[in-house]
This record gives C-alpha cells, structure tokens and sequence, in this order.
C-alpha cells in the first residue's frame, strides 16, 4: 500500500550509474562517445585489464557503466535475454539536443519516435528515441519553456 507521505519526508537523491550488459565493447564505446559523445572513464585501464569495465560520462553526478559479458553472463536467468531496462533518458539543452540529432542521422542511427512531446522530471519536454549497436533504448529530451504546458502523446 502507497503511504501518503508529507513532502519533506521523501527521499531525495541524484542517479549515480546505470549499467548496461553489453557484448561489443569497442562498438558500445565508439557508440557512446562519437555519436553521443560522452566522455570515457577509465578506459585505458580496462583495456590493460586494470578496470573490470569502462564508463562514460553523462555529467559529474552520472556515469553509465559498460558491463562486458564476462561480468553478467553468469548472473542472469537466460543470458543476455533477461534484462528490465526499457529505456534511458539523456536531458540536453536544445543547442545539444540538435546537434546530437544531427549525428544520429549523419551515423544512420535510426529515431525510431518522436521528435514528440512527452513527460519526464522537469515537466514536458521534445524527445526523440534511438538505439545504440545492442539494441539499449535511449530518448533524448530537451526542456523550453514552450514545452512547460503541452500535453504529451502518453497521456502522463
């Protein structure tokens, strides 16, 4: 049962990673730092087998891990095949947001919805949707003021 809670007694944090299970690692770190990119974190200590996985950078709070198969396949139920991720959200000013829907289309990377208004922490936001080279969903969103009261498609 959901309590009623007064405002100042929830929770509040920051999103520290999201790790992803990947099988390509150099397909997944070309990915997310030419088409989005994202900055690589201890890189060169993975690929001198000093770091167990790479990261990229989302900002100084957040980093997406980049699991290789060694690290996950004895973890799950039935392989890769088990995962609960639907997406992931990237904000961006709209200056950002544009120039990474441009290099989307430059790499072929097909935007499988939107540009589209939809919902999201700050209020509505223009988001389009991709994915990287092992199918992981990704929207990327930006926020305008003109956005603040439009309805978005999901109803939310």
């Amino acid at each position: 049962m959901v309590q009623k809670l007064l405002e100042n007694e929830f929770m509040q944090g920051f999103l520290d990673h999201i790790v992803l299970n990947i099988e390509d690692d150099e397909a997944m770190l070309d990915f997310y730092t030419n088409v989005l990119r994202l900055e690589a974190e201890r890189l060169e200590e993975y690929r001198a087998g000093d770091a167990p996985f790479p990261s990229v950078r989302i900002n100084e709070d957040t980093v997406i891990d980049l699991f290789p198969k060694k690290l996950w396949e004895k973890h799950t139920l039935s392989g890769r095949g088990f995962n609960t991720l639907n997406h992931f959200c990237l904000s961006l000013s709209r200056k950002d947001w544009e120039e990474l829907h441009s290099r989307l289309l430059e790499h072929h990377v097909a935007i499988t919805d939107g540009p589209v208004q939809r919902w999201g922490a700050r209020g509505t936001g223009t988001s389009i949707y991709f994915s990287d080279p092992e199918g992981n969903t990704i929207e990327a969103r930006f926020y305008s003021e003109d956005d603040r009261d439009k309805k978005c498609l999901l109803g939310s």
